[in-house]
């Protein structure tokens, strides 16, 4: 593929025949935004159109309802594409409009673009297996719809039970503001429920009987924001109250919880972090007289990057080039971006690693310089744990305006765009043509492989969600 310009030319021709079908399908699970592990008709909508293109279909992958796997193809390599499809709460929002306007206020939206990832990355298996096939080449393109990334580490629980063992190496992509390598290294974490028991009594008649659980919850949040002068600087912990005990104030509050998110750089910085987190809670119990319980939600690994692969990546958005954005798409851009501050628009270029002066463009319509180094990111996801098994390649592509913020209305509005929809092609011709790459270069894969192994010390994968946790579809309703 890299020596031959018109095989990428072919290629690219080829991905943008078939585009119309997976942008239709992605304005599709856009409407549908549906939140982790339930979704469903986004499932649906994606298995539809595999099926269509000939892919076997395996369904329930580690026991999940919404996670399957599409394959096609024989034989070695095996490379699998990531795809995701989960909403976010609390952001619906009208398309194609630059201000905030809910369709329903307070119901979900893609705020993080897992409609055009989910989309793109099929496009690209498609295109990739078309390409095997037209030239009698062995291999075998997987795609994987991976549910519950936003807080529920879908691919992780997925990871437990090997659904990615016997990958030769894994391809995908996220929506941005930016046309690049992806080769941030996100930070492992943890999301445990601290839960509180204590005991009722009258707030003024008896409260020397009583023993607060919120007291518990307070004091152990006391705890950890001390903690936080004596965390390492790369490390966070944020939380969320998710059970005060009640609305009435003059009965002790028997029952409380508090739901903790847990990062470091590595997996044992997060576990080392969460020991302390877990001893203030502990401490918190035995000071105000209540019991402690404690359940793990999910959890996930930091991310390896891959720079055998990621220069091949590199190579593939160079000769492709930058989405092929006309004046209405930079019109909407400059229009949705008057709702930015100056600082959303310079932090949202320094977390993709971007030159300051790309600011005063409404688009990014360009390829970011690349030179194997990876960056350190704050945010995390469930890739990492894909990583840490096989070879993954990532990418960015331009599907928002400069400064468009994750988790907004402003990436929930454009979701849906013509920009949008050239930003999730351009990325799906260059997830496809590295992994063509990796289908015709063993030397290329056996490099990525060793480079792998070089970084983990040879050590196998050990997942960060113990084995008793079930993944959240298959629990019992949660009790507070």
């Amino acid at each position: 593929m890299r020596n031959d310009p018109l095989s990428l030319s072919t290629l690219s021709e080829a991905v943008e025949r078939k585009s119309p079908a997976y942008t239709a399908m992605s304005d599709r699970i856009w409407g549908h935004a549906e939140l982790r592990f339930a979704e469903h008709k986004s499932v649906d909508e994606q298995i539809a159109l595999l099926e269509a293109e000939g892919f076997r279909i395996t369904r329930n992958v580690g026991g999940i309802p919404t996670a399957f796997m599409a394959e096609s193809g024989s034989g070695g390599p095996v490379i699998g594409f990531l795809g995701e499809f989960d909403a976010l709460a609390g952001l619906s929002q009208e398309a194609g409009i630059a201000e905030p306007k809910p369709i329903t206020p307070g119901a979900t939206g893609h705020g993080c673009g897992h409609n055009l990832l989910g989309a793109g990355a099929m496009l690209a298996a498609v295109a990739a297996r078309d390409e095997l096939a037209a030239n009698n080449l062995p291999g075998t393109v997987r795609y994987y719809g991976c549910p519950g990334e936003e807080g529920g580490s879908g691919k992780t629980f997925m990871a437990r039970e090997g659904a990615f063992n016997d990958l030769d190496a894994a391809v995908s992509w996220h929506p941005g503001v930016v046309s690049s390598v992806n080769s941030q290294r996100s930070m492992a974490n943890f999301q445990v429920f601290f839960r509180f028991k204590g005991r009722a009594s009258h707030a003024a008649g008896s409260p020397w009987l009583g023993r607060s659980a919120l007291d518990a919850v307070e004091i152990m949040n006391v705890g950890v924001n001390y903690l936080r002068e004596h965390m390492p600087l790369d490390c966070r912990v944020h939380y969320a109250i998710t059970n005060s005990g009640g609305n009435s104030p003059n009965v002790v509050q028997a029952d409380a919880e508090v739901l903790y998110l847990i990062r470091g750089p590595k997996v044992r910085d997060a576990q080392a972090l969460f020991d302390r987190v877990k001893a203030c809670a502990e401490g918190a119990a035995i000071m105000t007289g209540t019991t402690m319980s404690m359940e793990i939600d999910k959890a996930c690994s930091d991310t390896i990057p891959n720079t055998a692969l990621e220069m091949r990546m590199f190579e593939n958005l160079s000769r492709l080039g930058a989405p092929a954005f006309d004046e209405s798409d930079r019109a909407f851009a400059a229009e949705l971006r008057k709702s930015l501050s100056e600082e959303d628009i310079a932090d949202s270029l320094r977390s993709f690693g971007a030159p300051e002066e790309l600011g005063s463009a409404p688009l990014h319509e360009g390829v970011l310089p690349f030179d194997g180094t990876s960056l350190p990111g704050n945010g995390s996801t469930d890739v990492g744990d894909v990583s840490q098994i096989v070879p993954v390649v990532q990418c960015w592509g331009a599907t928002w305006a400069i400064g468009t913020p994750f988790h907004t209305w402003q990436a929930v509005a454009q979701g849906k765009s013509p920009h949008a929809h050239k930003g999730m092609v351009q990325a799906a011709k260059a997830m496809a043509a590295t992994a063509l790459d990796a289908f015709r270069d063993p030397e290329l894969l056996a490099r990525a492989k060793a480079e792998l192994r070089q970084r983990t010390g040879g050590r196998a994968y050990a997942c960060p969600i113990p084995a008793e946790v079930l993944a959240p579809p298959l629990r019992a309703p949660r009790q507070a």
